[in-house]
């Protein structure tokens, strides 16, 4: 034993460290020392801990060489970069063809008097007279009149419409309730007789036969009571099939009105080929329903919300068919009435975040550069470059200095990453949130990222002090933020195959999430994540054959509901949840070698 010992004291003092094998036992080799397995065990055992106090030997290099703080602001320098690039490129201002000028008004707009705060379901209702007058004043600056759906309320705006110089399509409210139909039409047929010279036409009900309140044969006998009653010219209307479904209703009227919506058509047009099909509509109607003349009643495009195939909702792609629009329209000689004036908030509740937002001016009435100027898609992108901005400088600062070229790297690029995600995912909730509920989601799905980043932060960082605490405290939890990650995944993967009409895609929600659970699978409890995985995996084909494969945000949230499915099945490899990893206690060679 006396002889091991005073050899591996010969080894600690010699070049052990020196890159050599630490069981190379050659110095000794022949000697009863070397060939001792005891010798050997402790060999190895001995120049592990020594080699872990001593600083490694080989090439001397100048400090600064070996540092990867360069390194590290360069690639700030180029996160820094691509964050701004990503939000100015969301919100570049696009130039097109004005549609309106001072000097050139439009035809017709269609006109609700609610304010964002507003629904016509609230109860009691009350309009307010200073709001429509407001509305009035302004619309009359871009438009020669307006239309109207509904006498409820509405019977001040025929003297206000005279007030500010506008005509009115005055209309009427058509439902299955026999006793509000008849208060809607004597309400009609009252002001339209009393302000002749502002009510250039009459419209008894808006897609009353869409909604399935009446049948034709019943339109048609209202219609015709109607103008009986009344000078002006009589129309009814809907969306240009149902005038071919009920060919009854055409003869009752004096011309058609029919509403040509290409986003909501059940084969969706993209904005390249949208103006195609209205125009082939118009001009169907034009040919079949001669010579009645046909009012485009109802055209327009959304400016925010999900999108349908290739029909992608936008501020540009508002500008660009409303701005067309008017051209072929005016070109072609056709009546037009644009849906609509304002942004309705209320209308979310039925028809989800698209519902509100085919206004040409905003909920406040502001210009959105829908008629003319330039248009920007993402307004407000100073605001989200400034919060990814500040959120990115929080992970950096969370994770501290850089130890390692590969951090230095993966850094700024995770801190811009998370920065985009979290800042699109804000301004889509801003845009898509209703009612309490929906914005508590918005705001757990934001913490969980949060807390996600602030892992990922950590575990690129040193881990000494406050650090290293920190980082196991978020690791040995690691397994709830993947199992919240899967099942808020879960939910909306479920909700976008059995509801997805009106929903908007999360997609910057998962992004973060899944990406660091699948480069760092942990424990988690096998039977839920299981499931979670299953749910989401199995509705990526199913959620795809609904939306098309030319739907880009169909495909992108397939694509994160692929990754965020791996990841949990990962993580299944796991197994049951155990306690964080610790390093392993040195051996004690005094105690070994006693």
């Amino acid at each position: 034993m006396v002889k091991e010992k005073r050899a591996l004291d010969t080894l600690a003092q010699g070049h052990v460290c020196s890159g050599r094998h630490a069981d190379d036992s050659r110095t000794f080799h022949g000697s009863d020392v070397g060939s001792s397995p005891f010798f050997r065990r402790q060999a190895r055992a001995y120049r592990v801990l020594i080699c872990r106090s001593l600083p490694r030997l080989g090439p001397i290099m100048p400090a600064t060489s070996r540092s990867p703080v360069v390194l590290y602001l360069f690639f700030c320098l180029i996160a820094l970069i691509a964050l701004c690039g990503y939000w100015y490129w969301l919100g570049k201002p696009v130039v097109l063809p004005d549609a309106a000028t001072p000097t050139h008004k439009l035809q017709c707009a269609s006109y609700t008097p609610f304010d964002k705060d507003q629904s016509p379901f609230d109860q009691p209702f009350s309009l307010r007279p200073e709001r429509m007058d407001a509305d009035l004043a302004l619309l009359a600056t871009r438009f020669e009149c307006i239309r109207t759906y509904s006498m409820t309320g509405l019977e001040a705006i025929p003297e206000l419409a005279r007030k500010h110089g506008l005509k009115v399509m005055l209309g009427a409210w058509v439902n299955a309730n026999p006793t509000d139909t008849a208060k809607e039409i004597k309400a009609l047929i009252t002001q339209a007789n009393a302000y002749p010279d502002v009510v250039t036409a009459v419209i008894v009900g808006n897609e009353a036969l869409l909604r399935k309140e009446v049948t034709g044969a019943q339109l048609a006998k209202l219609i015709r009571q109607v103008k009986a009653q009344v000078k002006q010219p009589v129309t009814y209307a809907d969306v240009w099939e149902y005038w071919l479904q009920y060919p009854e209703v055409a003869p009752a009227v004096d011309f058609l009105t029919i509403h040509l919506l290409p986003y909501w058509e059940d084969d969706p047009k993209g904005i390249d080929n949208a103006l195609d099909h209205v125009a082939q509509i118009r001009r169907l109607f034009g040919s079949k329903f001669a010579p009645k003349d046909i009012l485009i009643g109802e055209t327009g495009w959304p400016s925010e919300g999900r999108q349908r195939e290739t029909a992608l909702p936008s501020r540009v792609n508002e500008a660009k068919f409303i701005r067309s629009f008017v051209a072929m329209a005016e070109q072609n000689g056709w009546h037009y009435n644009l849906i609509e004036a304002f942004d309705q908030p209320w209308k979310r509740e039925a028809e989800g975040a698209v519902g509100g937002y085919w206004g040409l001016f905003d909920a406040d009435r502001q210009e959105k550069g829908v008629l003319a100027g330039p248009v920007s898609n993402l307004p407000y992108w100073p605001f989200w470059l400034t919060v990814s901005g500040i959120i990115g400088l929080a992970t950096l600062a969370l994770a501290g200095k850089v130890t390692t070229a590969r951090n230095a790297l993966i850094l700024p690029l995770l801190a811009m990453f998370a920065g985009c995600c979290i800042g699109t995912w804000g301004e889509l909730a801003r845009v898509t949130s209703r009612f309490v509920g929906e914005y508590i989601w918005a705001v757990a799905l934001v913490v969980l990222n949060l807390l996600v980043l602030a892992h990922a932060a950590l575990a690129l960082s040193a881990q000494t002090g406050w650090r290293g605490r920190a980082f196991v405290w978020f690791d040995s939890r690691a397994g709830w933020w993947l199992s919240a990650s899967g099942f808020a995944a879960a939910v909306m993967m479920l909700a976008m195959v059995f509801d997805p009409r009106y929903r908007s895609f999360a997609t910057p929600t998962l992004w973060l999430p899944a990406l660091f659970h699948l480069l760092r699978p942990v424990n988690a409890p096998r039977r839920e994540i299981a499931l979670l995985a299953f749910i989401v995996g199995a509705g990526i084909v199913p959620q795809l054959f609904r939306e098309g494969l030319s739907n880009p945000q169909a495909l992108a949230w397939a694509a994160v509901s692929v990754l965020m499915a791996l990841a949990l099945w990962r993580s299944l490899r796991m197994g049951v949840a155990s306690p964080v990893t610790r390093t392993p206690p040195q051996p004690d060679l005094e105690r070994t070698l006693g």
